[in-house]
């Protein structure tokens, strides 16, 4: 085939300046693709991005595969019809003779040794693409990445102390400031906590005047690994961090996760997101895979990937029950694929497993969390499940009745009656471990005897009904009552699954709330400097009063007598007996 000097649009000629820009997108790491995007989003039309970005691409200069410094890359002629695609392409060549298209003769109809003749099936047109722009710029960085001389280590950690706390934070959550945590959200700030006290996982490797060298950086900074995206409707992933974890409580890395996420949906990311990662969090286990071999991107020395939370595959074929009978937890498989060049394989080893460690609850880290969002309560701990076959102990079914009675007679006293200081609050007779039980008894059902109007309940139902009742705004006492009747109509109206109000109610409740409010805001301008008894402070009696008779309405009851304070009686007089102000 004739040979021909080398083409001036040839993708692997770029001009020399743009690649001493100091504005390139060399800078962006694996998120190249996504300023390349933006770039041409930009050229497009500037309102389409954030206005902080005007400044950087007024001067930007793309790298391969964009289309403002690089002129476009020659088409590739398609695969030919037998599916072998050409070596070299030459200008224009002149078609060859007849006598010279093997690719012609091979269509032709082919005649077997009993002298038949048949003809073969159409080979399908295969089609080629040429990758410009974002897609391009994946290619690039995933060939730098081959560079990078990496190993991996793998560890399996169960998974079910994580659950279990996990329930417990966003109940709590729930029902007061809102928002959920996820498990990618313990697990990265444990990964950043294991990388503290294990620094070299936090390092990378640069040359320095030609000579390898070991970069330690001040901050662990750690990135995100977010799918997002894109323009032509594929997916990708932009890497962002967050910056100095290392300093923050749960409630801000918690906080600084969430706003990075919502930016990146949002497209209000700035440059400085992308800039001095030092250690990445990736989890493909949302889409199912077991645990991942991610690429090291140059300028890092540790990707961490998540894999799928499973039951172990030989467990696949039981019951959920059987399953918590036997104590079989699920498993989450943690990868660390590092840079052979400075981490070895045992200081890898050993950072995974203090990430194990810290997510079985070891050094408080479930009572650090805790703590920072004000959760009144105790973790869940991790123990190893008990069984009690020998003759003379107690059986479990009978050891589930000894914390109901201990919520009945000692549960006020975990309420969290003090709206102004926060504190654990906690009972030696409202711990279940003291009663031999496990966090491994959760999942299990137990007979209750008509407890919550339920003849057989699991143990973290019978807990949530019991903290409900006993343990949350509201402390009730009531076991030095000496009539079991009474006891028991108390129980029965107590001890009752309690469903969260929907959006309709909450509404209803923030109204009544509001006006009383408002009153006292009138009161409080119309007459200051008055002597009032203002019920600021406790407005929570008129949406409470409010549910009162409406529910005495709907029992159909002719008469209610309010013996009422002077505090607040004012806000009662307007909002609930309707007087005009």
């Amino acid at each position: 085939m004739a040979t021909t000097e080398k083409s001036t649009t040839d993708p692997t000629e770029l001009p020399t300046t743009a690649a001493a820009e100091p504005s390139s997108a060399a800078a962006f790491g694996p998120n190249e693709w996504l300023v390349e995007e933006m770039y041409e989003r930009y050229l497009d039309d500037p309102n389409s991005v954030d206005t902080a970005w005007h400044d950087f691409f007024a001067d930007y200069r793309p790298g391969i595969g964009a289309r403002a410094s690089v002129a476009p890359a020659p088409q590739r002629p398609a695969a030919t019809p037998d599916g072998a695609a050409p070596a070299a392409e030459a200008p224009k060549a002149a078609p060859a003779a007849p006598a010279e298209r093997p690719v012609e003769r091979s269509a032709e109809a082919a005649t077997t040794a009993d002298g038949k003749s048949t003809a073969p099936a159409p080979a399908p047109e295969a089609e080629a693409t040429v990758l410009r722009g974002a897609p391009a710029r994946v290619v690039a960085n995933m060939e730098s990445s081959l560079e990078l001389p990496t190993a991996t280590s793998v560890r399996a950690v169960p998974a079910k102390l994580m659950a279990d706390n996990r329930v417990v934070i966003n109940n709590h959550l729930r029902r007061a400031r809102g928002g959920k945590v996820s498990f990618t959200h313990l697990i990265g700030f444990a990964v950043v906590k294991a990388a503290v006290e294990h620094p070299a996982m936090n390092a990378h490797f640069a040359r320095v005047d030609g000579k390898p060298a070991v970069v330690h950086p001040e901050h662990v900074n750690l990135g995100l690994a977010i799918d997002l995206p894109g323009r032509d409707g594929n997916r990708a992933l932009v890497v962002v961090s967050i910056k100095q974890a290392e300093q923050m409580d749960f409630a801000r890395f918690w906080a600084a996760y969430e706003d990075l996420v919502r930016r990146a949906r949002n497209g209000k990311l700035s440059t400085d997101d992308f800039a001095d990662t030092t250690l990445t969090l990736t989890n493909p286990g949302t889409i199912g895979t077991n645990h991942s071999v991610p690429r090291l991107m140059s300028g890092q020395g540790t990707i961490v990937g998540v894999g799928a939370m499973e039951y172990p595959a030989e467990f696949s074929g039981m019951s959920e029950d059987a399953l918590a009978n036997a104590a079989v937890s699920k498993i989450m498989t943690l990868t660390s694929t590092y840079d052979h060049r400075i981490i070895q394989g045992a200081q890898s080893g050993e950072f995974l497993r203090r990430v194990h460690q810290l997510l079985l609850g070891e050094d408080g880290f479930y009572d650090e969390i805790f703590a920072a969002l004000h959760i009144p309560y105790e973790p869940v701990r991790w123990l190893i499940d008990r069984e009690f076959t020998h003759e003379g102990q107690i059986d479990k079914a009978a050891r589930v009745i000894e914390p109901i009675n201990a919520y009945r007679t000692n549960g006020h006293l975990m309420a969290d009656t003090d709206p102004l200081e926060f504190t654990v609050r906690t009972h030696p007779d409202l711990d279940i471990t003291k009663h031999g039980l496990t966090l491994w008894d959760l999942d299990r059902e137990f007979p209750v005897g008509g407890f919550a109007g339920e003849r057989l309940m699991r143990l973290r139902d019978i807990l949530g009904v019991l903290r409900d009742a006993y343990c949350r705004r509201v402390g009730v006492e009531y076991m030095h009552i000496t009539d079991p009747e009474q006891r028991a109509w108390l129980q029965q109206r107590v001890e009752v699954k309690g469903d969260a109000p929907d959006k309709e109610e909450q509404k209803h409740i923030l109204g009544r709330l509001n006006v009383a409010e408002a009153f006292e805001t009138f009161l409080q301008t119309k007459y200051v400097g008055q002597r009032r008894f203002s019920l600021e402070g406790a407005e929570t009696v008129i949406p409470l009063l409010d549910a009162v008779l409406g529910r005495a309405a709907e029992d159909e009851t002719d008469e209610v007598v309010i013996g009422m304070p002077h505090r607040g009686r004012l806000n009662v007089l307007a909002n609930i007996v309707g007087k005009p102000y």
